[in-house]
């Protein structure tokens, strides 16, 4: 009977000594967030938090944007390029590529209007002078041309190399408010400490995701404007060689006066 009464005393003491425990596991399933989806995170988060994530997300709209915009114009601009280099690489002349670019704007019609008029200022006198003055006009052409295909792709570099420091900003702010609450709190309970970290982390995150498409579509792109640059100047130097085959065929047919 003895026996029995302490096995008893003995159960019921281990219930007690259970119930601290279940009573603080349920606390702890209360603190947590429900919702630990990005977008649970997100709207979880500190305000200087989001904003950092808003601004990453506008940012890897723009890398996206950019290279849509950027690889259509690239396209469309080389695919004209090449068009109008093999027209110069066939047998013509300076004045009959120029008759067929007239009005047109694209850089290597620019190229060769641009010749076409410095010819035109020095009264047909074609000598070595006027090719300095060509290649002068064909080299402020060129520069002018690949500035203007270039234009937008420097914001791709200054998303790629901001980015991740803009993300570990967020994260920054996000652990340290992770830690005030811990200190408010008066606990280091995981419930109270996971979802700042978590939302820190997510910003980490974004910045990565904003960065790593960024750098790699600014080398694709950068590429792309080397191609288009390398056509411009095959197109500059084709429009030399048709002046100087005008000026050794004006010197042909003074010769052949002469005889």
């Amino acid at each position: 009977m003895r026996q029995r009464m302490l096995g008893m005393a003995g159960a019921v003491g281990g219930a007690a000594a259970s119930l601290p425990g279940a009573a603080l596991a349920a606390a702890d399933n209360a603190l947590l967030p429900r919702n630990l989806s990005p977008w649970g995170m997100f709207m979880g988060a500190d305000i200087v938090v989001k904003a950092v994530m808003i601004g990453l997300a506008f940012a890897s709209l723009v890398t996206w944007t950019v290279w849509l915009a950027k690889s259509i114009e690239l396209r469309r601009k080389a695919s004209q390029a090449r068009r109008r280099l093999g027209r110069l690489e066939s047998d013509t002349t300076l004045a009959e590529v120029e008759h067929e670019s007239r009005g047109a704007s694209d850089a290597v019609a620019q190229l060769i209007q641009s010749a076409a008029r410095e010819t035109g200022l020095s009264r047909g006198v074609v000598d070595d002078g006027l090719k300095e003055r060509i290649a002068l006009r064909l080299e402020r052409v060129e520069a002018a041309m690949s500035q203007q295909i270039a234009r937008g792709t420097g914001v791709l570099a200054t998303i790629g190399a901001t980015a991740p420091f803009v993300g570990l900003f967020g994260t920054v702010w996000g652990i340290m408010n992770s830690f005030i609450g811990i200190s408010e709190a008066k606990t280091t309970n995981l419930a109270v400490v996971a979802p700042g970290i978590a939302e820190a982390l997510l910003a980490t995150a974004l910045g990565l995701v904003a960065a790593i498409p960024a750098v790699v579509i600014y080398n694709h792109l950068a590429r792309a404007v080397t191609a288009y640059r390398a056509i411009l100047t095959d197109a500059s130097a084709q429009v030399l060689l048709l002046v100087s085959r005008q000026r050794d065929r004006g010197a042909y047919s003074m010769s052949r006066a002469a005889e």
